[in-house]
């Protein structure tokens, strides 16, 4: 019988504290920073983007004035729909025994597919009620939120959750919450993908190709390409331990979710590239 070693080189696990800052009972934590600095450099590129007309071919469809309520109603469409989607796709079995607790975000719990569908219908309900187009609007916002995903994955690697499966690659990490083995750190996988990949494929769409001129190509390629690098990191990601793994000890919930994400995002991309530039277009 093979016994399993660990490997000789396993990269120590950064001591930082999750909590920045403690004034008695009030704490900072890194991932709540995480959350209000992805917004407000998400804000300020959004409104940069929003006021440099050469990138939509002419007259931007969003005022970039817009965007000072929009983050507002992104914000509570992100933390209310992330904490939502936590409780039902991860563990609804546990909060419709103990309903209260499912109001207690600062205990952890968020969900991206949760927190994606919230924020989709915050920025409906905002731009119905202003009178925007909400697709553009949807662009702009995918442009962005990869800023927030590399921050909120260094958070999860600081506090030491989310880690990756048991492994021998040589960066392996022996996580503080993740038992005595070395395992993948795919936090940082995640960052790497989710938040550096993603964000600068989008940004050569936008200023190489004009994506923006042409509503709903950003937005497609956000959804597709996130869904294809959550696929890609479950395989090394370890599953929720209230869940496990869902069918053939493989599939995972985020695989799961992040299927119709990529099937819709490639069709969305399509779609609209197929469609005349937005200030090309001639009014019904």
């Amino acid at each position: 019988m093979l016994i399993a070693t660990p490997p000789l080189l396993v990269l120590p696990f950064p001591a930082i504290d999750p909590v920045l800052i403690q004034l008695g009972p009030f704490a900072v934590r890194w991932y709540a920073l995480a959350y209000v600095a992805g917004l407000l450099i998400g804000w300020w590129l959004a409104k940069k983007l929003c006021a440099t007309p050469a990138l939509w071919g002419g007259k931007s469809a969003i005022p970039p004035e817009e965007f000072d309520d929009a983050v507002v109603w992104v914000a509570f469409g992100v933390i209310l729909g992330g904490r939502l989607g936590y409780v039902l796709f991860y563990n609804l079995p546990y909060y419709a025994s103990h309903p209260m607790e499912a109001l207690t975000v600062w205990h952890g719990g968020m969900s991206f597919h949760g927190g994606f569908l919230g924020s989709i219908l915050a920025m409906a309900l905002f731009c119905r009620r202003r009178g925007l187009p909400l697709m553009s609007m949807l662009d702009i916002a995918a442009a962005v939120v990869p800023i927030g995903l590399f921050l909120g994955r260094l958070a999860n690697f600081i506090n030491s959750e989310l880690w990756g499966r048991v492994t021998d690659v040589p960066w392996a990490f022996v996580f503080p919450t993740g038992g005595p083995e070395p395992r993948h750190p795919s936090q940082l996988y995640e960052a790497a993908l989710e938040g550096v990949a993603i964000f600068v494929i989008l940004q050569i769409a936008i200023h190489g190709f004009k994506a923006l001129a042409r509503p709903g190509i950003v937005g497609g390629l956000f959804v597709m390409l996130y869904g294809l690098s959550r696929i890609i990191v479950e395989f090394v990601r370890e599953p929720d331990p209230q869940l496990g793994y869902l069918a053939g000890g493989w599939l995972t919930m985020g695989m799961l979710l992040s299927v119709p994400m990529v099937l819709f995002g490639a069709w969305l991309a399509w779609h609209s590239s197929r469609r005349p530039p937005l200030n090309e277009r001639v009014p019904a």
